[in-house]
């Protein structure tokens, strides 16, 4: 391994020693929530189980912890170093300690030097005074407002820009307003298209003087956590860059819409294909303390040349496809046209880009062919920007339209409708560990020494076909990883990571690579950072490209899987056995849960392991897919100071098809009456020995003498005497079935068959009509008793058991 590769992952090592009690880290927040280009601050990192703390990793370039001091178990004082070349935005980071890795938080770069908000400063007549191109660092407390006031001069730009709901620590709504000093509002903002719940004003200062820049929580709301990062100064702030993109490798020269000084033009040199190309607008004013985003594809730009709001004068072209259309939707009500030429059987993924590039257009795309019919049209597909797939069926022209979904439109209405071939793609990540998909809880992989950690790692396949395998590059040393190939038709694989007892206490980011035949894909991890009211809906989140990998301390204890000897057949079920290597005096109750069912084969949620063994549940339905899976079982206890994780390896799960069916025959019997329950079998497998059937659901009050029986592959049936009580519900009752226990190397195979089967419980028959006379009887005559079937049972039973006495 390079030692490059471990560089951005590690910084450095903290000189405190590792402390084996300690448990997964927890990282609530890091403060102060942002820094200049090319300067070094200290930052504190706050949370718990932190006083083992090894490094930071890193995701982006340009960030490098030069010296980590735990000062407490809550506290992590880093010497941060930031370059003068840093990307401006966003950084993720997480902690590393040598029990765990924490949650990710990020860190904000911007241009300008930071000074902190100074309380109070809620009066508008006794702002805080700020230089201009500077970012304040605050917090707006429940029903609080802030105040800053500014010196500027007559003809200058003004913008006050927030980071808000950005910096990732809370649900913070921002509202923001530019103030002369008789309280007028020159400028004001909510929520914005190019910083979602982020707001930003700005102006042309109309005369010299002071002006007052006011920050709230939209509805005066507000919290200890509203933190906020507010960037003030002379700087432009486009709302949009033209066109939202250009091919890769080229020079592209855009212009940036939306500044209240007019557009500003400026040429970037685009590098490989990406979703987010950072455009960054400068002029004498300063540097944007925020990017706008283009998208970067491999294939080239057409300009809209207005006017093309009809088909008639639609912006034509004689580049042939694939091509991205670029245009702006200028004013209200304006509909642009293209005209491009195309192939039979050409088959494009065809989406307009505009919430993606964070334009206010809500798109409208439509395909036509060229004075003809609709190919295809859609509005939202996925979130607010527009996709279809087309097959262009015939050589000619063809159109593109582009509306907005209420007519509305603006200046800063940018798209980019890109036709992209259908080609084969995936990528992988690692879905959410329970159902509600809304933090990153074990989306990073953490290996006791001399132990194991599992995950699943999702493949997600558009238009590829086949088996997918995945590989694992820039692991820590010592540490493997196990998996089975991703199965076609199968969307996920458990992953047993591996350490070995002498593995270093270390940590990389590493990379998932998963491939067919004919395509390969990386990772590409969505980690939710703010969501809330209504539904736990995501406001705010980031994407890491790599998955973070560490060793850590050995935990106190070691799960393993039982392999199973026998198959868990279809409608069956089966007890997988788990056992737990405790450390001596580790005595805490632990938590196992199934990585991953495979088709057709479900598990209960959780269950809790009190000693060093347990049995976990597994059933398989009627169209279980039958062959050998890869299964495990991970485990979760209190270590004493925060949960552990472990795992079991992966274990062989053999699904098969039964070993025999069974049906059982309409049962009748009337109430206070003797009855057969009759079950026909068909043998599929043989077997040695002798096999139990168990009948299950008998309707209320209803009893057989023998509720069990043994039978061998030889056998075509077997009955079961039934007795129907007296108060025995009548009707019709669905829920008779067996289980059927086939013994196979000393184990058995448990079935469930006959599911559903039908008995039905008559009343008595009628009783005489009236004026009817019994049958004469003779003085004689003594009544015979008659038995019933059951009762005949019974006796027989009874002189069995005095016979073999």
């Amino acid at each position: 391994m390079r030692a490059s590769h471990l560089l951005r992952a590690i910084s450095v090592l903290a000189l405190a020693s590792a402390v084996a009690t300690a448990s997964t880290p927890a990282l609530a927040r890091i403060f102060p929530r942002g820094g200049q280009l090319g300067e070094e601050l200290d930052v504190t990192f706050s949370g718990d189980r932190l006083k083992d703390v090894q490094g930071l990793f890193l995701y982006k370039p340009g960030l490098e912890a030069l010296k980590i001091e735990a000062l407490d178990d809550k506290t992590v004082k880093v010497r941060l170093k930031i370059a003068a070349d840093a990307p401006l935005g966003e950084h993720p980071i997480r902690l590393r300690t040598s029990t765990g890795i924490s949650e990710l938080r990020t860190f904000n770069v911007g241009p300008f030097a930071a000074t902190q908000e100074k309380e109070p400063n809620n009066d508008f007549k006794a702002p805080q005074r700020i230089e201009l191109n500077t970012t304040v660092a605050g917090v707006v407390a429940q029903e609080d407002v802030d105040h800053f006031v500014v010196t500027a001069k007559k003809g200058q730009r003004l913008t006050a820009e927030v980071e808000g709901m950005r910096l990732g620590t809370s649900l913070f709504d921002s509202y923001v307003a530019i103030l002369n000093m008789k309280r007028f509002e020159l400028d004001a903002s909510d929520d914005t298209a190019l910083f979602l719940q982020d707001s930003v004003a700005s102006i042309v200062v109309p005369e010299d003087g002071d002006y007052v820049i006011r920050i709230r929580e939209s509805s005066y709301g507000g919290s200890g956590d509203s933190h906020y990062r507010l960037h003030i100064g002379t700087f432009p702030r486009p709302q949009a860059v033209y066109p939202a993109g250009g091919k890769a490798g080229e020079e592209v020269e855009v212009t940036f819409l939306g500044d209240v000084q007019g557009p500003l033009k400026q040429k970037f040199t685009l590098g490989v294909p990406t979703e987010k190309f950072a455009a960054v607008a400068k002029d004498d004013g300063g540097s944007s303390p925020s990017p706008n985003w283009m998208r970067v594809s491999d294939f080239p730009n057409v300009l809209e040349a207005e006017p093309n709001d009809t088909r008639d004068k639609a912006t034509a072209t004689e580049l042939p496809l694939p091509l991205a259309f670029n245009g702006i939707i200028g004013t209200k009500g304006d509909e642009d046209y293209f005209r491009f030429k195309g192939k039979k059987g050409q088959v494009f993924q065809v989406r307009c880009h505009a919430r993606s590039v964070r334009s206010p257009l809500d798109p409208v795309l439509t395909v036509l062919a060229a004075g003809g019919a609709a190919l295809g049209s859609n509005d939202d597909q996925g979130g607010p920007d527009s996709q279809l797939r087309v097959t262009l069926p015939n050589d000619g022209d063809y159109e593109v339209h582009v509306r907005d979904h209420l007519k509305g439109g603006g200046p800063a209405h940018v798209y980019r409708v890109e036709f992209t071939p259908v080609a084969p793609n995936l990528y992988t990540h690692i879905p959410a560990y329970d159902r509600e998909p809304r933090d990153d809880t074990r989306q990073w992989i953490v290996v006791p020494k001399g132990n194991r950690f599992a995950t699943w790692i999702r493949v997600n396949r558009t238009d590829v076909s086949g088996d997918a395998t995945l590989a694992f590059e820039n692991l820590p040393p010592g540490v493997t990883a196990h998996c089975e190939p991703i199965l076609a038709g199968v969307d996920r694989v458990p992953v047993v990571f591996e350490a070995t007892p002498d593995a270093a206490i270390a940590g990389t980011l590493a990379d998932v690579v998963a491939a067919t035949k004919d395509v390969k894909g990386g990772f590409l991890q969505q980690v939710n950072l703010i969501y809330g009211p209504p539904n736990n809906t995501v406001f705010f989140g980031t994407a890491v490209r790599k998955l973070a990998v560490a060793v850590a301390e050995e935990a106190p204890f070691k799960l393993s899987i039982v392999e199973p000897k026998v198959p868990l057949v279809r409608a069956g079920a089966m007890n997988l056995k788990v056992k737990a290597e405790r450390k001596p005096g580790f005595d805490k109750p632990i938590t196992l849960k199934l990585l991953w069912s495979p088709p057709g084969v479900s598990a209960a949620g959780e269950i809790v392991m009190a000693g060093n063994e347990a049995d976990y549940p597994l059933n398989a339905d009627g169209n279980a897919d039958p062959r050998t899976w890869k299964i495990a079982v991970i485990g979760s206890a209190d270590a004493g100071h925060g949960a552990i994780w472990t795992s079991t390896q992966l274990a062989p799960l053999r699904v098969e098809t039964p070993y025999l069916g069974m049906t059982i025959d309409l049962t009748a019997v009337e109430q206070g009456k003797d009855g057969e329950v009759t079950c026909k079998l068909s043998v599929l497998k043989p077997w040695e020995g002798k096999a139990k059937v168990l009948l299950h659901g008998l309707p209320p009050q209803v009893t057989a003498a023998v509720l069990e029986k043994e039978i061998t592959k030889d056998d075509k049936e077997v009955e079961f005497v039934i007795k129907a009580g007296d108060m025995s519900p009548a009707g019709q009752h669905k829920t008779l079935f067996c289980q059927v226990l086939v013994p196979e190397a000393g184990d058995t195979i448990a079935h469930s068959v006959a599911g559903g089967s039908v008995i039905r419980i008559d009343p008595p028959a009628t009783a005489a009509a009236p004026g009817a006379k019994p049958a004469e009887k003779k003085p004689d005559d003594k009544p015979a008793k008659k038995l019933s079937r059951l009762e005949q049972l019974r006796l027989e039973a009874e002189s069995k058991t005095r016979e073999g006495k």
